[in-house]
């Protein structure tokens, strides 16, 4: 049925997908299942920090580590190697990396940090001006350091290995196996099939991974976190919603010195538009900055594209001043968990599960932070995981692992999220209104409002259109790029003939098609023969897709691709 254009929304057309699919039992014979001890999905912060603390613990047990078979630890990763899919600001706070490695010889100062924060700048855009304003109590960052994720991981990565895990790259988390109410481990991807799914001459058939507790730290739009939480009923008390982040880096002439934040252009401040956001533009040492746009998909203009805003940012005289003279080096786009401390799962276990990081949406929007909350959840599930399997312990009974939510209660992450709880949801209201409720909301560590402020998904926003295109700059090249072009900065290795890991509906309502087309920063999307009618046909060219997450958010349904596939990234 066609659905008119005033009250469509991409909820309407719900993708074919059902999170059941991600769930199965275990389909190897015994004696052919990969047994481990801890099994952990995503080598980002979380999991691999959870990786170095057991390893940590292993080392004053070793009768357990005996007993946990020859991979007591392993470590599953669906990109080329751990930091492949990786993308962040990144400003870290080394609050959990310091309680990971004390009493070690690793010191913060000798990680792959840029340098600490010695200034910082936060300025209130108009298309042609700025004016700076006081940073906000969440937004200063004395003490931080700046970072590429990816880098940071690949470092955590060699710790992990040193502790004694097994990584395994390239290998996608196809299915969470189960059995009644346990979680038993996962089955990886299939390698090797053609566009329709028929077996190549290199096919490889998955394999079942079997473990005694199973850690799921795959970050943003997790898989098989989605399914988890939908199996065992942990949705939390408000529905979770995201962000787009696009970001460049750059190669410039003239160092940065500080760290700098925007918000306002090229954003609208009115309520209809609901678009929140801002920029950030890092220093990477002397010679690179990282620059970058953060875009909250509950937006509803049909024509808004976060990675042409993003090129419409860099015209800004504050910017072009920094980027003069200089190349950009590497381009990508990840989304950002935004719900906060309302949308976390009620619960953050479930027989033989734990669930970490941004998967389960320890993320502090004001703050712009959540790699240490993913840190120090990774190694708070750790010692529950490890407390759960010592002798007379038994991890998958219920409960066994409550230890881990009560360890999050008495962290500093449920401190910190719970104290801008309303925060994200106060900007739906608009800029001007909601920045006045956030600083009511700072000033009372989120006691103001009494009662918690709810969430629609990203896909039930009706759509709008404004003619919003008509202002993004055309690509020369130089300052502005576009999309192919950034995908190919993104080092995508994904091969063309593999099957689709991207679910939508179609035909869709033309505005459904036209939202997708602009939404996608990797120009996956595109409409047959240009559109034309109130319902369009949607062509997908998986092998573009830099695995943002962003479908997903907006009312289609991104599946693990083959394991390997995706963006290689390596400074962002």
């Amino acid at each position: 049925m066609t659905k008119g254009r005033a009250s469509v929304r991409p909820a309407d057309y719900p993708p074919p997908f059902d999170a059941a699919e991600a769930i199965a039992a275990p389909s190897d014979p015994p004696d052919e299942r990969i047994d481990v001890g801890l099994l952990i999905v995503g080598a980002g912060p979380a999991g691999l920090a959870c990786a170095i603390r057991f390893g940590q613990l292993l080392e004053d047990a070793p009768e357990l580590a005996e007993r946990l078979g020859d991979v007591p630890v392993a470590v599953v990763e669906k990109g080329k190697q751990p930091g492949s899919h990786l993308l962040s600001g990144a400003v870290v706070n080394p609050r959990a990396l310091r309680r990971l490695f004390k009493d070690r010889e690793k010191k913060v100062e000798d990680m792959p940090f840029y340098g600490p924060v010695h200034a910082e700048s936060v300025y209130f855009l108009t298309p042609k001006s700025k004016t700076r304003i006081p940073a906000p109590p969440t937004m200063r960052n004395h003490g931080n350091y700046v970072a590429s994720l990816s880098q940071l991981s690949r470092f955590l990565a060699e710790e992990a290995e040193s502790a004694g895990a097994t990584i395994l790259p390239e290998t996608a988390a196809d299915k969470l196996l189960v059995d009644g109410a346990r979680v038993l481990g996962i089955r990886t991807g299939d390698k090797g099939r053609g566009r329709h799914g028929e077996p190549l001459p290199n096919f490889e058939a998955g394999s079942d991974l079997v473990a005694r507790v199973t850690v799921l730290s795959e970050g943003t739009q997790g898989h098989l976190t989605g399914a988890a939480i939908e199996r065992f009923g942990l949705q939390g008390e408000n529905n979770q919603v995201w962000a787009l982040g696009v970001k460049e880096v750059w190669r410039v002439a003239a160092p940065l010195r500080r760290v700098i934040h925007t918000m306002g252009w090229p954003l609208r401040a009115g309520a209809r538009y609901r678009e929140f956001g801002g920029s950030f533009c890092y220093p990477m040492g002397e010679d690179m900055v990282t620059l970058g746009m953060v875009v909250g998909l509950d937006y509803r203009d049909v024509e808004l594209s976060p990675h042409d805003l993003l090129q419409e940012l860099k015209t800004h005289p504050l910017f072009r001043r920094i980027l003069r003279g200089g190349e950009r080096l590497a381009w990508g786009a990840k989304t950002i968990p935004e719900g906060g401390f309302l949308s976390l799962p009620k619960r953050l276990h479930a027989p033989g599960l734990l669930l970490c990081g941004d998967g389960a949406g320890m993320v502090n929007v004001p703050a712009l932070k959540g790699i240490h909350y993913a840190i120090e959840s990774g190694a708070l599930a750790a010692e529950a995981a490890f407390a759960a399997l010592r002798p007379g312990q038994t991890p998958w009974t219920p409960g066994a692992l409550e230890s881990y939510d009560e360890a999050i209660r008495d962290s500093f992450i449920w401190t910190d999220l719970q104290e801008v709880r309303n925060m994200r949801q106060a900007f739906g209201k608009g800029f001007w209104l909601g920045g006045a409720l956030a600083g009511a909301m700072t000033a009372t560590k989120g006691r103001f409002p009494p009662k918690p402020l709810g969430t629609e998904p990203d896909s039930a926003q009706t759509l709008i259109r404004t003619n919003r295109a008509r202002r993004y700059p055309a690509p020369d090249g130089k300052l502005t790029f576009d999309k192919l072009s950034s995908v190919y900065a993104s080092g995508n290795k994904t091969r063309d003939d593999q099957p689709s890991h991207i679910r939508i509906a179609n035909p869709v309502a033309r505005d459904i098609g036209e939202a997708w087309v602009r939404m996608c920063p990797a120009q996956v999307y595109e409409l047959a023969d240009g559109g034309s009618g109130d319902e369009v046909t949607v062509q997908v060219t998986p092998s573009n897709c830099v695995q943002c997450g962003a479908i997903t958010a907006k009312g289609g349904r991104l599946t693990p691709p083959e394991g390997g596939s995706g963006p290689e990234y390596t400074l962002t």
